[in-house]
This record gives C-alpha cells, sequence and structure tokens, in this order.
C-alpha cells in the first residue's frame, strides 16, 4: 500500500467532527430591553420549556456587553446580527437627524420603499441604511440563495435591522392591525402571509383585557405607582383593557395590544405561520429565523422593570418563547439539528423617581428643557439663532446662526457648556471624538458608537442614575451602565456546550459564534470573536487517530 493510500485510510478512521453538519435551522430570539439584572431576578418563576430550560440545558453568559455608549432598538439588532458595533454598520440610533430638513427621521425610513398594503407614508422603510452585511445576508450568499432567513418583529427596526439586506423581514403595523413588509423585500405578500392576515387574529383580542397570569401574591411590589405611564388606554393597573379607548378595532387598540405582551402570543403564531409557510429546518440547507419580543420594551419603558406589568410580561413572553423553541425544534427534526440564540439589544434603567425613592441619587431630566438652556447660551455667545435639539445622547445643533458662523467652534463651546450641566458625565464635539483621549473611561464607548454622517454635532454620556426622558412618567435606557448595558445570552442545541460562562462577552461576539455553528464565514465586518469555549469539540470529543507510519 502506498503512502497516499495509507494517509487516505488514517482519515477515515478520523471521528466525523461534531460541528461538520449545520443546524437545519437556527433561531435567534431577542428580549427588546432584557437587563440581564431583569431575567436573573425573575429567574426562579420562569417555567420549564422556555428560557428557565435554555438557560440551564444551554450555554449561558449573565454578563454579555453592549460596548458602545447609547444602547438602543436599532442599533442592538444592527450589531446582534452583523457583529459591529455602530461605527461600522451606521445604524447609530432609533431615529436620525435630517441635516437638510431639519428634523428627525426613523433611522431606516425610506420614501422609495412603501409598506404593501398600507396607507402611503406609513412607516416607509428598507434595509438601505444598513451598511453591513448580517448573517441572513451571509446566508443567502453562501447557500446561493438556498437558505432561507425570515426575520418577524412588532418593530419595522428591529425586523428591519435582523432580515438585513438579502433577507424577509416583517413587523406589525399598528396602523392597519397585520403584519407587514417594504417593497425592498418583495413586491406582493407571499400565500402564507395572506392567509394569516386573513385571520384577522389581533381583533379577536379586541375587548378583552391583559391580567395576571399568576396570583397576585406572586408578585413583587405595588400595582398601584404613581410613576407610571397610561399608554392607549391601557390604565396603571391590572386588569389592563385592549381597545386603545375605540368601540371597535382601530389604530389604538392595536397600538394598545402591541405595546401589551399579549401580543407574544400573535407573534408565535406568526412565527409559525412562517417556518410552515417558508418550510424552515426541512431540508439539509440551513435556513435562520430572528424573532424579536418587542413587548418587554414597551412595558419597561411605561412602567419599569419592578412593575407589575413588567413582571406579568416576561411570565407571558417566557410561555410564547417555549411554544416558538418547540414549534422550530419540531420543524428541524429534533433539537440535535437546531440552534437556539437569546440575547437583548439593551438594558432598561428603573424608573428614576422608584430609584430615589430607595435613596439611590437618581434624576430625571427633560432633554428638551436642556437643548433651550443650550441654544440661548450659543445663540448670546455668537450671536444670532442657534438652535439644539437633543436626541438620545446625541445633540444637533441648526438655525440661522450656526452655518454663518465657526461650526467647530460652537460644536465645541456646546460640548464645554453640556459637559458642566448636573446631569452629563462628559461630553465632546464631533470634530473631537475621535482624536480625543479616553475621556474618564467613556471615550471608547462614544467612539464605537460614533458614525460621522448620522451622529451628533456633540456627543455626551449622562451621569449614572440620571434618566434622560422626555416622558414625565416611565423610563428609558441609553448610557454605559450596567442596568442599561448587561444583557443575558444563551446559545443550546446544535454544536453547544452546556454550562455557566461568567466571563465578560460582548453582543458583537453573537453572529460570528452563530456563523461558526452554521459552517459559514462570519458577516463581512464582523469585529467580534468567536466564542470558541461554548463549542462542542471537533473531534467529539475522542482523542484523534495515530498518524500512519512513513513508508
Amino acid at each position: 500500500m502506498n503512502r497516499t493510500l495509507l494517509a487516505a485510510a488514517a482519515l477515515a478512521l478520523l471521528p466525523t467532527p461534531a460541528l461538520a453538519k449545520p443546524p437545519k435551522l437556527t433561531l435567534v430570539i431577542t428580549l427588546d430591553s432584557m437587563s440581564a439584572d431583569q431575567l436573573l431576578r425573575m429567574r426562579p418563576r420562569l417555567k420549564p420549556g422556555g428560557l428557565a430550560s435554555l438557560m440551564s440545558q444551554g450555554a449561558f453568559f449573565p454578563n454579555a456587553r453592549v460596548e458602545y455608549a447609547d444602547p438602543r432598538t436599532g442599533p442592538g439588532h444592527a450589531t446582534l446580527v452583523t457583529g459591529a458595533h455602530p461605527w461600522r454598520h451606521g445604524i447609530v440610533g432609533n431615529d436620525i437627524f435630517n441635516r437638510t430638513t431639519g428634523k428627525l427621521e426613523p433611522v431606516f425610513g425610506d420614501a422609495d420603499h412603501p409598506v404593501l398594503e398600507a396607507p402611503p407614508g406609513s412607516q416607509d422603510c428598507s434595509p438601505a441604511n444598513l451598511l453591513s452585511e448580517s448573517l441572513a445576508d451571509r446566508l443567502r450568499v453562501s447557500t446561493l440563495e438556498r437558505g432561507k432567513a425570515v426575520s418577524i418583529a412588532a418593530k419595522p427596526r428591529a425586523a428591519i435591522a435582523m432580515g438585513g439586506r438579502l433577507g424577509q423581514a416583517w413587523w406589525f403595523s399598528e396602523t392597519v392591525g397585520k403584519w407587514v413588509t417594504g417593497t425592498w423585500y418583495t413586491k406582493e405578500f407571499p400565500g402564507w402571509v395572506k392567509a394569516f392576515n386573513e385571520k384577522a387574529l389581533p381583533d379577536g383580542y379586541f375587548g378583552k383585557d391583559w391580567t395576571l397570569l399568576e396570583k397576585k401574591e406572586q408578585y413583587a411590589g405595588e400595582d398601584d405607582r404613581p410613576f407610571e405611564g397610561n399608554p392607549w388606554a391601557l390604565g396603571r393597573t391590572f386588569p389592563h383593557p385592549l381597545t386603545g379607548g375605540l368601540p371597535r378595532p382601530g389604530k389604538e387598540f392595536y397600538a394598545a395590544l402591541n405595546w401589551s405582551p399579549v401580543m407574544s402570543e400573535v407573534l408565535v403564531q406568526f412565527a409559525r405561520a412562517a417556518i410552515e409557510g417558508e418550510q424552515l429546518g426541512k431540508d439539509d440547507v440551513p435556513d435562520l429565523l430572528l424573532v424579536s419580543f418587542s413587548s418587554t420594551d414597551y412595558v419597561n419603558h411605561q412602567y419599569g422593570p419592578y412593575s407589575w406589568e413588567a413582571q406579568d410580561t416576561l411570565l407571558r413572553v417566557d410561555r410564547a418563547l417555549a411554544e416558538l423553541v418547540q414549534a422550530a425544534e419540531r420543524a428541524a427534526g429534533g433539537r440535535a439539528n437546531l440552534l437556539v440564540v437569546v440575547t437583548a439589544d439593551h438594558g432598561i434603567a428603573a424608573v428614576p423617581e422608584e430609584w430615589a425613592a430607595h435613596g439611590v441619587a437618581a434624576v430625571r431630566v427633560n432633554p428638551a428643557a436642556v437643548a433651550q438652556a443650550m441654544g440661548k447660551e450659543l445663540s448670546g455667545k455668537f450671536g444670532g439663532e442657534i438652535t439644539a435639539q437633543v436626541e438620545a445622547l446625541d445633540v444637533f445643533l441648526a438655525g440661522k446662526g450656526y452655518p454663518s458662523k465657526d461650526p467647530p467652534a460652537v460644536r465645541r463651546a456646546a460640548a464645554a457648556w453640556l459637559s458642566k450641566q448636573p446631569g452629563v458625565a462628559v461630553a465632546v464635539a464631533r470634530d473631537d471624538v475621535e482624536a480625543t483621549g479616553d475621556l474618564r473611561g467613556y471615550g471608547r464607548s462614544l467612539r464605537i458608537g460614533y458614525y460621522p454622517d448620522r451622529s451628533g454635532d456633540v456627543l455626551f454620556v449622562p451621569r449614572p442614575f440620571f434618566v434622560w426622558d422626555a416622558e414625565a412618567v416611565g423610563t428609558d435606557h441609553g448610557s454605559p451602565y450596567a442596568y442599561d448595558n448587561q444583557i443575558p445570552l444563551v446559545f443550546a442545541g446544535h454544536g453547544v456546550k452546556a454550562g455557566y460562562y461568567a466571563q465578560e462577552v460582548s453582543l458583537i461576539d453573537v453572529a460570528p459564534t452563530v456563523a461558526t455553528i452554521m459552517e459559514m464565514g462570519a458577516p463581512a465586518q464582523a469585529e467580534g470573536k468567536v466564542r470558541a469555549e461554548i463549542l462542542t469539540s471537533p473531534n467529539g470529543g475522542a482523542k484523534p487517530a495515530a498518524a500512519a507510519p512513513a513508508q
């Protein structure tokens, strides 16, 4: 036997690599606005089959981080699927300032790609502003478009970010009360979407109440708290009526439904229809299903993460999530053929008045008041009219007096003034953000979240426990502190070594890790690291075969 045949025989004796075959279906789940702290606090109350089972049977990271300074929904979902920070993918916020019109616009807004089967101008959008390749894009290219990628969310900015440029993206329209997409993705709804919308499932919830899933004694704290919101006539206490204040289903009712955890039931039914309609997981070409649960964010914003509403929402989302995982497992032909990933796009601050009641030095800051004072200061200093608008952690300057002056000098003066305000840790002009130093430890987080054409004229970081929120009730997120940027991360199923992993990891690590398990290259501009510690041994734990002797 010659040397070539001996080598071939030795290779044949090697064990089959554990990851040599990708999962038939990969399910990526995002819990919008879910801090690691909030999930861990609720973990003992979660039922088997959902998050508790995934955390105990999969690879659980309780200390994943969103590294850029301003965690929001659009950037978070884009970072999740691209493996890149906003400085590469370009989605710096939920809204961006149009310096030509002087108006804020949705980051995915695109008048050239209207929403199908919805009134003109209603959430027209596309992924045109997403500048990095996503997992969905990579799958479509690497499989010559045989692998399917379907993204589903209640929010268009979540669905579009996850769907990327080459996948599908479906979101719930509060205007018409059905699942929609834009002309970027298709010119006509497929049959399974038409059939689902014709059932008018959301309308069946009209007039019902969002009630407590468990006995009220199981809920910590009080139900009625003065600093909670009352969105879409849902009320401040249980039970919450699902009417939107209307006599029959309409826009306000669809908004009320969408902002309640009852929507998670509709979301999962639509996801199941997608699994069946697109035949996901039915062949050996890998498919990708991405689902974002948005009600956790809506409820956290209005009622706070310690509220009865937030507690009940997670219980309801957990139950719906368990049903979704079971449906995906059946479609893939068993857990061995399914990879499940669960994480969040950001966390959430407590309601500042609630923090203050417990002795925390927390303050609610009105961004509009700060912007007005800044404009007055700059106008007086430089002459002419200079206006300021605060959006998230960006300040946009405008007015007739701004362009005619020395813009860098105005921006630096604005940053200097802002840095002296009580609710601000640091502030920096756009001219200096890339060249500036450590900025008391905040420099890198500001830089990796900065994209020149879309970020503000001044960037800033709030002080800890200062919640910048235009609303007088509820709370917000958008800071580089643990309550906003520490999120859970779970991998479970195909190719994953179960365990509790306490090390700090980044949201940008998800995409390259998923791509590795799916046996394809990482998205083109991914910055993250493959979490190799969770991967099963390439040799299935067996010792390698001995090399053939030389002849």
